[in-house]
């Protein structure tokens, strides 16, 4: 991922997460990001270059979407202030807490979003602390402690499947193609799936949304830098979204390499 994502390449992207006015300011390094990447074989590394290059673009797009600082006169414009914050905007943030065996939540610890992919609820803090070796039941502040942490919880989300949902890892990579009922549905492989797989119940089947429309914005712009023509199907404006029976389920780990 080194190869791809240098240093300069990474603070270009994320031009002014370090800027005065984000609240995560000297948190998101690269060195953070890099350790985290290679702890996912297969994660920026999978397939051609240009494959390489919009998966990463891709993955920078949605998760600066979650955790951007821009407004539409920002300077260097809306897309330039990525990785802003680390922790969910709200006061107080919910406890995001679902009754469940495997992952019971501890008391007094809340579960809302934190880190790239702002991680929310007992059911993904638990299995992504995990795959990723921290205690995420009892101990869910640490991804917003420690950035190597943090980013690894993004990526963990990036590669793992929800079924019936694909990871958005395979979707980027080339691994996963509609099935018929897929078709039906209007999905297509490309962006717009991915962004259905995050938030599809909120922003896909309803036509322009402003907020698939910031993620797009994200992600055109870091293709761009990239230097990457950005594929299909960027918008899930037409599509049905992913069940929903899948969220509080347990996830699996099914991924391209």
């Amino acid at each position: 991922v080194s190869s791809v994502i240098t240093e300069s390449i990474f603070n270009d992207l994320l031009k002014h997460r370090n800027d005065a006015g984000c609240k995560a300011k000297g948190f998101y390094s690269y060195d953070a990001f890099i350790a985290a990447a290679d702890a996912f074989p297969g994660f920026g590394t999978t397939g051609d270059l240009t494959t390489q290059k919009r998966e990463l673009a891709a993955f920078f797009g949605q998760t600066s979407h979650e955790t951007t600082g821009g407004w539409p006169t920002a300077p260097d414009g809306p897309y330039a202030w990525g990785y802003c914050f680390k922790e969910e905007q709200g006061n107080p943030p919910g406890e995001y807490c679902q009754a469940s065996s495997q992952w019971p939540c501890a008391s007094g610890k809340r579960y809302y979003g934190r880190g790239p992919v702002q991680i929310s609820w007992n059911y993904n803090y638990g299995p992504a602390g995990k795959a990723v070796g921290f205690d995420g039941i009892n101990n869910p502040d640490i991804v917003a402690n420690d950035a190597t942490v943090s980013f690894k919880t993004a990526v963990w989300f990036w590669m793992t499947e929800q079924s019936p949902k694909p990871s958005c890892h395979n979707v980027m990579a080339g691994g996963w193609g509609p099935s018929g009922s897929d078709t039906a549905a209007g999905r297509a492989a490309g962006y717009g799936v991915v962004t259905n797989i995050i938030n599809g119940g909120l922003e896909c089947g309803k036509g322009s949304d402003s907020r698939q429309e910031d993620r797009i914005g994200f992600y055109k712009r870091y293709c761009d830098i990239l230097g990457v023509s950005y594929g299909s199907n960027l918008d899930c404006n037409s599509q049905k979204p992913f069940g929903f029976a899948a969220q509080s389920q347990p996830r699996l780990i099914k991924t391209v390499v």
